[in-house]
Parts: structure tokens; sequence; C-alpha cells
């Protein structure tokens, strides 16, 4: 259950974070709020998670993972510029969050 609670806490955290984005510098009402909303409804989750999930994989997984949605998410809806630069660095983070999983499952 603390890989379904960390999987739906990456993606409410991007949706926070998407939140932040289309608030505008909170000036747009609604996003705004949801920012709250989604952040503080991923951070429960992540919480939970870490009943079975060591804290350095789960954080690991949670912001590496996060970050690589988000900046995909950015070249993609939001037309922000990507180079192979960009492109080295998320698969770089991918490779990172992979190997402490394989490494860190043993106690």
């Amino acid at each position: 259950m603390g890989w379904i609670y960390l999987l739906s806490a990456i993606l409410l955290e991007v949706s926070g974070t998407m939140s932040m984005k289309l608030s505008e510098g909170l000036t747009k009402t609604i996003p705004s709020i949801l920012i709250f909303v989604f952040y503080g409804l991923s951070l429960s989750l992540l919480t939970l998670a870490l009943k079975s999930i060591p804290v350095s994989i789960a954080y690991a997984i949670w912001s590496g993972i996060g970050t690589a949605l988000i900046a995909v998410i950015g070249f993609t809806f939001f037309q922000e510029s990507f180079s192979t630069v960009k492109w080295l660095g998320i698969g770089l983070i991918i490779i990172g969050v992979v190997l402490i999983n394989l490494k860190g499952t043993t106690h």
C-alpha cells in the first residue's frame, strides 16, 4: 500500500506545481487554492507511504520523479525551452532514482 500512497503523492505534487504555474503568481484564485490542496494531500500521502518505505527511498523517488515529470510537462504544455543537456539531466534523475531504489531495499 505504501507504493500506492507514494505514486499518488507524486501525482498530487505534480498537480500542485502545475497549479503554481497556472496561478500566475497567486493572482488567479482557483489555481492558488489548489496549490495548497494538492501539496497538503501530497505530503499527507507521502507521510503514509513512510510507514512502509524508508524515508531516503520515498523522498528520493517523490522528488526525483516529480521533478522529471514537471520538466516534461513544462516542455510539452507550457512551451518551455528544452535542450540536450536538460534531457540528459532528466535521464540522470531517473537513473539516480532507480539506483537508490535498487540498493535501498536491502536492510
